[in-house]
């Protein structure tokens, strides 16, 4: 028997009519390829009818595979099929360009998700600021640089709009459990493990693909973790200390041709100024999951390991793994997060749309975050090349 089609959930979604004033209107901005971005897996959740997320999506914007060079390129004809199912069973609206969504209705509570390419945040968010979005929910890690994240800040603050960040693991239960372990274990040292699973033979091609760098992309998430819970910021860092056991710094050259400097793996611990620690890891190769895991002072492990995910979710992950197969593992890993996420989210937006939503990063967190990663990328390359 084949497999469901990947390209639309197999369950009934819980679409609103459109007068419905009462749910706030999403307006998904990068969709992507099916089964591979990020965007098209916040669209399949939003449509889910058990996604318990009280928001309904009306517009997608995709520039790229709206575009003649886009519908001719790999994963083209995917986005094609995905985009004429969605139009005729959801009656979504499609566009290439943000400018041209429909303004918003008199009542509506209108919420952005941008999971584009980092370096299109920056124009897509000015814009989705102009077609008046209420609150926007950003992908990490927001913006290429620091000073263009704190300019989409201070462009958020004067349209009165909230700024909602994708740090899903700021509320997963393992982070949770693991610092609560922690805090009633005086003196111990939390590390926070990231793995991803991409072959060896694949890293030159994500090195190309995240071309940011692995501490504002993969590594991003254990950051706002130090960021939010560890006291560390930029200017409040004592030392980094890089575990050259642990760690790999690579020069790759991309399917372009261009040649990338970055981590396959990489492990290192801040000490704050307050005298605050916290260990973070993250390895391409390294499988599909992520851990907390409580040392002493001699480094050893005082606990079972808490995993994501764990055996709460495991019933969640095969029903997501049932209804749409064939997409990249991390999607089914990372989905009671993001779930969660974008229930929080859709929730405060609804009620006031200055109104914090629960354990979510906001915008000054990733301001921070990305701080973090700028300052500590070049000090652990040059303590990895020693």
């Amino acid at each position: 028997m084949n497999p469901p089609s990947p390209h639309i959930p197999t369950s009934p979604s819980t679409r609103h009519a459109m007068g419905d004033v009462s749910a706030v209107s999403v307006v998904l901005v990068g969709c992507g390829a099916p089964l591979k971005s990020m965007g098209w897996y916040h669209a399949t959740q939003l449509l889910h009818k058990d996604s318990n997320i009280s928001a309904r999506l009306d517009f997608i914007v995709e520039p790229w595979f709206m575009s003649e060079a886009g519908l001719d390129s790999p994963g083209g004809a995917d986005f094609a099929e995905f985009r004429k199912d969605l139009e005729a069973t959801e009656g979504i609206q499609f566009f290439s360009r943000v400018e041209d969504v429909p303004p918003v209705v008199d009542g509506v509570k209108r919420l952005a998700i941008i999971s584009a390419r980092t370096s299109d945040n920056p124009s897509l968010f000015a814009s989705c600021l102009g077609i008046g979005c209420h609150a926007i929910f950003l992908e990490k890690p927001g913006a290429p640089s620091v000073a263009e994240l704190d300019l989409m800040k201070t462009k958020a603050n004067e349209f009165g709009a909230s700024v909602f960040m994708g740090f899903n693991k700021n509320v997963s239960k393992y982070v949770s459990k693991t610092r609560a372990y922690a805090e009633s274990h005086p003196g111990t040292n939390v590390t926070f493990l990231h793995n991803n699973n991409y072959c060896e033979s694949g890293l030159n091609e994500c090195f190309e693909r995240n071309a940011e760098g692995m501490l504002k992309n993969m590594a991003i998430h254990e950051l706002a973790l130090a960021v939010s819970f560890y006291g560390v910021a930029a200017d409040n860092i004592a030392s980094v200390v890089a575990d050259k056991d642990f760690s790999r710094c690579l020069t790759l050259k991309g399917p372009s041709g261009n040649v990338f400097t970055d981590f396959g793996k990489i492990k290192f611990t801040i000490t704050t100024k307050d005298g605050y620690k916290v260990s973070i890891a993250a390895d391409r190769c390294g499988g599909n999951d992520s851990v907390g895991i409580v040392t002493d002072g001699d480094g050893n492990e005082l606990m079972t390991r808490i995993a994501m995910p764990d055996d709460e979710d495991s019933a969640s992950i095969t029903n997501a793994k049932e209804r749409i197969s064939g997409a990249m593992p991390y999607f089914y890993v990372q989905s009671p997060d993001y779930q969660t996420l974008k229930q929080r989210v859709a929730n405060a937006v609804s009620k006031d749309n200055r109104e914090p939503a629960e354990g979510v990063a906001t915008i000054d967190v990733a301001v921070e975050t990305l701080k973090v990663a700028e300052y500590l990328t070049p000090i652990l390359i040059e303590q990895l090349k020693l």
